[in-house]
């Protein structure tokens, strides 16, 4: 999973839609923005370390083919969610129930993760939030080390295997720094709450006992719940099930805490009037992330000079969606383009320094008649286009203050669109067709 920083976003898991078997539609899980109460900075620092991480690896690049897209079951199932979100760090929670008797966690909700796990108790003084007995749950199973669960899907498993029948272990870094956990890997059922109070079961659900973790994240949750393309993550499993896609809408980063956005689980239903873009997915069987073909960024009607290279993988460049990054990182070439073409509009309004961004402008100070912000877009793959909100490029980072909210990464090096970019829309990753679709959304 990668922890990130900016404003963030919570998911909770708990009751939410309707039976969806029958009608197909999916289950929503609602979602709340979390309280700013982190600073930019700060936020600004942890995707420059999830982009580090997230640069090394794709460049190391090893294991054995160890993730593959769901395999689709032929119903679809909606999983019923709701969210609340208010802890400052740049993460989506979802409540989840695991164990028998189940219990809740509050998860981090990450795109770029392949093992779900909880806190369990460790040696010292338990850790903040719930915490999970394996002893005290009647479906745990432990995965053994010498299994090939262990030695191929499990994301940063320790070649220490004592005995054939020691446990998993596991190291799990997201970002450089100190945000990680380390534990021990098992299979749990999830438990769902269905409208009406019903309950359905996920049995099989990979999860791992963190005895041990760190990084700011983990102070306001429980755990991670794994989104990315993996065939252990909790994505891939709910997909198969539920009809080979998920989906999530945010809110705006900076919206009250009673409004929600959603998680869902099940084909993105059509809407009249608001037609779905869509683009291939781009995945590597070596990598939980979800990649897309960026074809060019076009700002105030212009398309930027940015060299193809930086859009090709295959030559150090690419482009992922990341739920866990909150800005958007760009690697160089292409960064340097928009933040050129964006400030010239915004000439015209007195800069202040606000570090880390580059342009930052007193907006309390901008005449009337002065340069509005420009129209910026996204152009992939399939004649797709994303066309945000201003509000998701030129940030509000204090009162009175917008700045260019896009951070510089290394080139050569993978572009990352976070979730402000991300915000207003609907994102539903087909795993059965290998498509990424989205359109506007208020998220209601």
């Amino acid at each position: 999973m990668e922890m990130r920083g900016n404003l963030v976003v919570l998911l909770v898991l708990a009751a939410a839609a309707a039976a969806a078997v029958a009608s197909g539609n999916p289950e929503r899980l609602e979602l709340v923005p979390a309280a700013p109460l982190a600073s930019v900075a700060e936020r600004a620092r942890d995707d420059r370390h999830r982009h580090a991480y997230i640069t090394d690896k794709l460049a190391s690049r090893r294991g054995g083919g160890r993730r593959v897209a769901a395999e689709v079951a032929a119903s679809v199932v909606s999983l019923p969610v709701s969210s609340g979100a208010y802890a400052g760090t740049g993460q989506y929670f979802v409540k989840f129930l695991v164990g028998t008797p189940a219990r809740e966690f509050t998860l981090v909700a990450d795109t770029g993760s392949d093992l779900t796990w909880v806190k369990c108790q460790g040696a010292g003084a338990s850790p903040p939030g719930h915490v999970f007995s394996p002893t005290s749950s009647k479906s745990w199973k432990p995965i053994l080390c010498s299994s090939d669960t262990c030695k191929l899907d499990v994301p940063f498993s320790l070649a220490n295997c004592s005995a054939p029948s020691s446990p998993c272990a596991y190291d799990y870094k997201y970002k450089e720094g100190a945000a990680g956990a380390k534990g021990v890997v098992g299979t749990e059922s999830a438990t769902i709450t269905l409208p009406g109070g019903k309950t359905a079961h996920l049995a099989d659900v990979v999860l791992g006992c963190s005895a041990s973790q760190g990084g700011q994240s983990f102070d306001a949750s429980d755990g991670v719940l794994s989104l990315g393309n993996s065939k252990i993550s909790f994505a891939s499993l709910a997909a198969a099930r539920f009809g080979g896609s998920f989906s999530y809408c945010l809110v705006d980063h900076l919206a009250p805490r009673e409004a929600t956005g959603y998680l869902a689980f099940g084909p993105m239903p059509a809407v009249p009037r608001n037609p779905v873009s869509q683009t291939p997915m781009l995945l590597d069987p070596e990598m939980p992330f979800y990649g897309v073909k960026v074809e060019a960024i076009v700002v105030a009607g212009q398309v930027l000079p940015i060299p193809a290279s930086v859009w090709d993988a295959a030559k150090g460049g690419g482009a992922i969606l990341d739920s866990g990054t909150t800005l958007t990182v760009l690697a160089t070439p292409a960064y340097r383009a928009v933040v050129a073409a964006v400030s010239s509009s915004l000439a015209g309004i007195p800069k202040v320094d606000c570090p880390p961004f580059e342009y930052c402008y007193n907006w309390t100070a901008r005449r009337p008649g002065a340069p509005e912000i420009p129209k910026l877009s996204v152009h992939l793959a399939g004649s797709a286009r994303l066309e945000p909100p201003a509000k998701s490029y030129v940030i509000d980072v204090k009162p009175g203050v917008k700045c260019i909210g896009v951070q510089e990464g290394e080139w050569p090096g993978v572009s990352v669109i976070g979730n402000i970019l991300q915000q207003e829309h609907v994102w539903e990753f087909d795993l059965k067709n290998r498509l990424v679709k989205f359109k506007q959304s208020t998220c209601t």
